[in-house]
């Protein structure tokens, strides 16, 4: 299922979301199937209803107003009205927070005391004293509270996800709880800080639903690339007795050449081999159980273990990988529609904000060609707009240039490919 997820721009005017709250409602009218599916995924008391059943019940503006709210990460409407009323005030104040600075804090509450409980920047960073434990500014967090604030399990939460243990501790302290799902955030950036913080307080290991596996399928499946933490969560997992299994995809999420050469003895052409994504975000372990399973870029389906190495940023596999022979070129699998076929460099070219051209680089003093062209399907998730994006027979610095999420684009590693080019 597709998720709409917006954000406010720098001067936001509630003529937007009052117009996006008209629409909603208009193509719900209309039975649009993707209407119904922006319903099911925001609207908490439908979120287990099927097409029909949201089709034909009752569905208002304030329902549509709430949809929409939240795809903006406010809680309900007259949140998302506040914070845009607010903006000017509650964008000064979010910037004294991340500056540290204690007085324009104090003078900015004391003018306006709702801004205490007004998100700053979304529903997910909260209210200033949320944010201030997304930044680690403890100070702060103790003056908000002085002050009126009340958001102190939001705020646990927060700094949890971002591994502030200090400002974590504080909180627990003055009454954040070990809640079903508290769990969650730091399993979303693999913050292994957190989650030991937590583990060794006893918090439940399951989501708010109290599902064990929860947190398990989002270490394998989230948008965060943080090897050591992904392989220091997954060890205390299998410690708080998770049955990790034996499988080769298992010693990569997990890090272990060891145990990775054990496999290549046992199958030798297992470097060779294509992964399916239930291979990688195997549905018994909790995982999606679609084509939208798991969080990545370029797509990783009927790839490589080289192709997954630089996807998950595994760099100590990847170097073993090359050092095994490896096929720097190895096609990934081609679907029934004609999409697929890509090589190692197309997976270089895209990934988590921040990547450098580390892989790409190695993939290119291998003799990897950057001639060879693909044609490739991504479903954009996420975003204002959830869609489909194709390329027909493209390069890996084509793929790159044409990719509409710009954020994605590892422009060194773009560069580099540029640069071969005009050497060949």
């Amino acid at each position: 299922m597709a998720t709409v997820s917006r954000g406010l721009p720098d001067r936001p005017h509630l003529d937007v979301p009052r117009r996006e709250a008209r629409e909603l409602l208009a193509e719900w009218r209309k039975g649009d199937r993707g209407a119904l599916e922006r319903i099911r995924g925001r609207h908490p008391s439908l979120a287990t209803s099927d097409d029909e059943a949201i089709a034909t019940g009752p569905f208002r503006l304030a329902d549509a107003q709430l949809v929409v709210a939240r795809e903006y990460g406010f809680a309900h409407w007259a949140e998302l009205k506040q914070r845009i009323e607010a903006n000017s005030p509650a964008r000064e104040l979010a910037l004294a927070i991340r500056a540290g600075d204690r007085d324009a804090v104090v003078r900015l509450i004391r003018a306006e005391p709702h801004l205490l409980h007004v998100p700053l920047v979304s529903g997910n960073w909260g209210p200033p004293m949320s944010h201030a434990a997304n930044l680690g500014r403890l100070e702060l967090i103790e003056t908000l509270a002085e002050l009126g604030a009340r958001d102190f399990q939001h705020a646990f939460d927060r700094a949890l996800l971002q591994g502030q243990i200090e400002c974590a501790r504080w909180l627990h302290a003055h009454g954040a709880t070990l809640a079903p799902g508290i769990i969650m955030g730091s399993c979303e950036t693999l913050n292994i800080a957190g989650f030991a913080f937590l583990a060794d307080l006893g918090a439940p290991l399951t989501n708010e639903h109290g599902d064990r596996l929860a947190p398990l399928a989002l270490v394998l499946g989230t948008y965060a690339r943080n090897p050591a933490g992904k392989h220091a969560i997954l060890d205390s997992l299998a410690r708080h007795g998770y049955a990790l299994p034996d499988s080769p995809m298992m010693a990569f999420h997990r890090g272990s050449v060891t145990d990775l050469e054990k496999h290549l003895r046992r199958d030798p052409s297992l470097i060779a081999c294509r992964f399916t994504l239930a291979d990688i975000y195997p549905p018994e372990l909790g995982c999606g159980q679609n084509e939208h399973a798991g969080m990545h870029w370029t797509p990783i389906g009927g790839t490589t273990l080289l192709h997954l190495a630089i996807d998950f940023q595994e760099a100590e596999i990847f170097e073993w990988l090359l050092a095994r022979g490896a096929d720097v070129d190895a096609r990934a699998d081609v679907d029934a529609d004609g999409f697929g076929g890509h090589t190692p460099l197309f997976n270089a070219v895209l990934g988590h904000p921040g990547a450098d051209a580390t892989f790409a680089q190695a993939l290119l003093a291998r003799g990897a060609a950057s001639e060879v062209r693909a044609s490739l399907r991504k479903f954009l998730d996420w975003c204002a707009e959830p869609r489909w994006h194709e390329a027909r027979d493209v390069t890996a610095a084509e793929w790159a240039r044409g990719f509409p999420e710009r954020g994605w684009v590892n422009t060194a590693a773009v560069r580099l490919l540029g640069e071969a080019d005009d050497g060949a």
